[in-house]
């Protein structure tokens, strides 16, 4: 049921484009198999390393720092060298840095580190999502860069579980060995995409802009703030999820919390990306933020097995619908040869978001606990959807529209792209 429809609209695709898309997915699928192993065991490894709830949450916030001071230059390689070198550059990365962490224990070393290891997300992404969004039909852009996007939450399930089980059976050399290894297969994929030229037929006006020309454009401002308020929130709940929930004793893996996320988030997305062709992006985005919003309630509350499961199917449909749908209407509202700028620019809203939240919220947490921590991030991800609903597009009624599914976007470029 869930692959009839994607194979459909593959089988509807000429043969090059087909074998690009399916080594994308393949490059995608390892790379964050391998990215995701981290999430539910590196915080624990740095405990077990001697660090304290504070220390932890700086060195997981290296990662986010590596993102946002390098995703601006790399989507502007993206536009200007192709999307395949950033592929590369990324793969690569993801599968250096685990090495780092079979050598290093000290605590500066490792934030060191993980600043290095977040280029690897910085660039893989960039340059994935643009390209994915240059090779999909206009018509049916939601659907195939929600299909793509699928390489995300499969390896998220995929890597918290494996990794988790690692670290628990065979320690933590294994689980680097590992992450390297996928990785590096990754980077063999990545090496095969074929880098269609860039379409220079039509100009923008944004096209030279700087970084902060665009991030003040109308198109960026708003997604960008909506994407670091959730991104706070969201950096908050990888990050603390699995020392919350060890610290309840509530017999639960904190792997197990990202794999059902993922299965939620994978559900979604087969369905959701097809939906906003027809329905428009904004109402996907509001309920993704509302999902968001929901799972940290719920884990302010949790207190047994089956409030962390819904919690993370809540956390599931946030990632699943909020962040590909924002990657397509940022599609809709960005030429090709910029492409690459305006995704690097909105995506730095999330990377600073997560980037701050480890520092803050390891702090909060020393103070009020990781329980009450959660009530902060929801409200975080409530006021994301306050501003979505009233700035996302030009006026309050056309905003409130578009964000209820009762309008088009007025700064889409369908037209001219």
């Amino acid at each position: 049921m869930f692959f009839a429809s994607p194979l459909k609209a593959f089988n509807t695709f000429d043969t090059d484009l087909r074998r690009n898309l399916l080594i994308l997915f393949a490059a995608g699928l390892l790379f964050w198999s391998s990215t995701a192993a981290f999430l539910p065991t590196l915080p624990l490894y740095i405990q077990d390393v001697g660090g304290s709830k504070q220390e932890i949450g700086i060195v997981m916030g290296g990662f986010a720092i590596g993102l946002l001071l390098f995703r601006p230059m790399l989507g502007k390689l993206a536009d200007k060298r192709g999307r395949k070198l950033v592929l590369l550059i990324g793969t690569a990365v993801a599968a250096i840095a685990p090495f780092g962490y079979l050598v290093f224990t000290s605590i500066p070393l490792l934030f060191w580190l993980r600043i290095f290891h977040g280029i690897s997300i910085a660039a893989f992404t960039t340059g994935y999502t643009a390209l994915v969004a240059d090779l999909a039909p206009v018509a049916i852009r939601g659907e195939i860069i929600s299909y793509m996007s699928l390489t995300a939450p499969i390896g998220l399930a995929v890597g918290p579980a494996i990794g988790g089980y690692l670290q628990e059976t065979s320690g933590y050399s294994r689980l680097f060995l590992f992450t390297a290894t996928i990785a590096f297969i990754g980077l063999l994929c990545a090496s095969q995409v074929i880098n269609p030229p860039l379409n220079s037929q039509h100009q923008s006006e944004h096209q030279n802009s700087n970084f902060w020309q665009i991030l003040a454009s109308p198109r960026v401002r708003v997604p960008a703030l909506v994407m670091l308020l959730v991104g706070t929130s969201v950096g908050a709940v990888h990050i603390f999820v699995s020392l919350f929930i060890k610290s309840t004793e509530v017999s639960f893996n904190g792997g197990w919390f990202f794999t059902v996320s993922a299965i939620s988030s994978f559900t979604i997305r087969v369905f959701a990306g097809r939906a906003s062709d027809r329905f428009g992006r904004g109402l996907f985005i509001t309920f993704g933020i509302a999902a968001y919003t929901l799972a940290c309630v719920l884990l302010w509350q949790a207190n047994n097995t089956n409030a962390f499961l819904i919690s993370a199917i809540a956390e599931g449909c946030g990632g699943g619908t909020m962040i590909s749908m924002i990657t397509t209407m940022m599609a809709d509202r960005s030429l090709p040869q910029e492409r690459g700028q305006i995704f690097a620019i909105c995506m730095a809203g999330f990377d600073l978001g997560i980037a701050i939240a480890a520092p803050i919220f390891g702090y909060v947490s020393e103070f009020v606990g990781y329980r009450n921590m959660f009530a902060y991030s929801a409200t975080l991800t409530f006021l994301a959807l306050l501003i979505f609903l009233t700035l996302s597009n030009k006026n309050l009624s056309n905003s409130l529209r578009f964000a209820l599914g009762r309008g088009e976007d007025a700064f889409s470029l369908n037209n001219i792209n």
